[in-house]
């Protein structure tokens, strides 16, 4: 993963950085594969400095872009009904909003496009949802980082084990949704 990045410090720092906010744009995709490159190519203490600036600014244009999308959205398609989950978002502000953006950040496994979503909604202003976002990212990603780390210095045999037991539980996940699925 290492020669993902180029040889150049500041260009593998700005690739770094574009592809979360590429990232954080896209809304669906996880994060974690450029933690492990960031961590591998930069060392434990930079990639996870330079995750936390690249989640931050991907956060903030994710956030506006997805402001000015609803926006758009709203004025085009004049919608009869709306969702009573999307008009309590509407009317969420102040500490509520805070509150709510701060605890969906702080567990990694959200997706992050969900919660930049909520916020654009809201009526949160964009600095504080950067400062909240990014005060709410940084457990999240250490914990991310710190994980990666553990699991990059394990030895071969465990990296193994755990991938099986990964791939395990998914195959489980799907026997149990296809079994609900048949008997629905």
């Amino acid at each position: 993963m290492e020669s993902f990045f180029p040889d150049l410090l500041l260009l593998a720092i700005i690739l770094s950085l574009l592809l979360n906010i590429f990232i954080a744009i896209a809304g669906v995709v996880p994060s974690t594969f450029l933690t492990a490159a960031n961590i591998l190519y930069f060392g434990f203490k930079y990639g996870l400095v330079i995750s936390i600036i690249g989640e931050a600014l991907g956060a903030v244009i994710s956030f506006f872009l997805y402001r000015k999308g609803v926006k758009i959205l709203e004025e085009k398609v004049r919608l009869k009904r709306s969702s009573r989950l999307i008009e309590r978002l509407k009317k969420t502000n102040g500490a509520e909003g805070v509150l709510l953006v701060l605890g969906l950040r702080i567990f990694p496994f959200v997706p992050s496009g969900l919660v930049t979503l909520a916020a654009s909604i809201s009526q949160m202003k964009l600095g504080t949802f950067a400062i909240v976002s990014t005060l709410g990212k940084v457990p999240a990603l250490f914990i991310e980082a710190y994980s990666i780390h553990t699991v990059i210095n394990m030895k071969t045999e465990f990296q193994i084990g755990l991938a099986l037991s990964a791939i395990l539980l998914v195959f489980i996940y799907y026997l149990m949704k296809k079994a609900k699925n048949m008997i629905s």
